[in-house]
């Protein structure tokens, strides 16, 4: 009798520890528990730690509280300015409602995959593909007010989404190229003209100082010839001013007998003298000619 009484005690405390098991859960601290009670979701949601339920009215549903990083699939889409393109892009959301998420929608993650791979490509048929390229904060921006307008219903929270990789046709990369370079050769030749726009106003002002100081210009002269000879030359080339040999010219007395030709005017400027004047110095030279000479021609 005794030990039926005892193989008794043992089966009850041993279907009460299988009964308790059965009505322990253990939650962790990123997630947080929904319970339902014959079907009907409860109010409450258990916090991190030991959860107690009814073994069989009662199944506890586990929600995951962490950031979820999903990648989503890159997808060929047209732009605004009929580029075809290759995008794809990263998201990160959090649930915020963890009834909402396991009452509101079936599959949470799968919902925000297919909304997203539809804001895609309906945010890059509606940009530019500068903007696609160089304004890439504004089109995340506005990607994610597109995913996130219906997962709030959903109880979820769109942290952040950002375009990863744009891919483009390589008959564009290629046209990209030539652009950028006809541009970068666009703003050399405009900073050359520049320069030598700049360098023109500087020279005159030279000049017209050294046309108020003649000694400036006798001055630079030397200091060309000084650099010059600084490079440890063999040969160093001086160069002569014209003046000087005009005045040379004037100063050298004519020999007797024989006239000293007029410069034409025409000609030290560095013109040909008209055919009149050509005629009457030769006129000129014929009458200074001695007869002795005229004989002998």
């Amino acid at each position: 009798m005794i030990t039926i009484v005892i193989s008794v005690l043992i089966t009850v405390l041993v279907l009460g520890a299988m009964w308790l098991k059965t009505g322990v859960r253990v939650v962790r601290q990123f997630e947080r528990g929904v319970v339902f009670r014959f079907g009907q979701v409860r109010a409450e949601i258990r916090s991190p730690g030991l959860a107690l339920i009814m073994p069989v009215a009662d199944r506890l549903q586990k929600v995951n509280m962490q950031v979820i990083t999903m990648p989503v699939p890159a997808q060929d889409a047209i732009t605004r300015d009929n580029v075809t393109v290759h995008v794809d892009a990263v998201i990160y959301f959090r649930v915020v409602d963890p009834v909402r998420v396991v009452v509101g929608v079936q599959d949470y993650e799968s919902a925000i995959r297919q909304v997203a791979l539809a804001s895609l490509r309906s945010i890059i048929g509606k940009s530019e593909l500068d903007d696609l390229l160089s304004n890439r904060e504004r089109l995340n921006q506005g990607l994610e007010l597109m995913i996130d307008s219906p997962a709030v219903g959903w109880g979820v929270h769109i942290d952040r989404v950002e375009i990863k990789d744009v891919v483009l046709p390589e008959s564009m990369k290629r046209s990209m190229s030539r652009q950028a370079e006809a541009e970068r050769e666009r703003r050399s030749r405009i900073i050359t003209a520049e320069g030598e726009l700049q360098a023109s106003k500087k020279l005159a002002q030279a000049a017209e100082t050294m046309a108020m100081h003649p000694a400036a210009l006798q001055l630079r002269l030397l200091q060309t010839v000084v650099e010059v000879a600084a490079e440890k030359n063999s040969t160093l080339v001086l160069p002569f001013p014209v003046e000087l040999l005009r005045f040379l010219e004037r100063a050298t007395p004519s020999e007797p007998g024989q006239a000293v030709p007029r410069p034409a005017p025409a000609l030290s400027a560095g013109l040909s003298a008209p055919a009149d004047q050509r005629l009457a110095d030769t006129r000129i030279l014929d009458r200074a000619v001695p007869d002795g000479t005229e004989a002998d021609r």
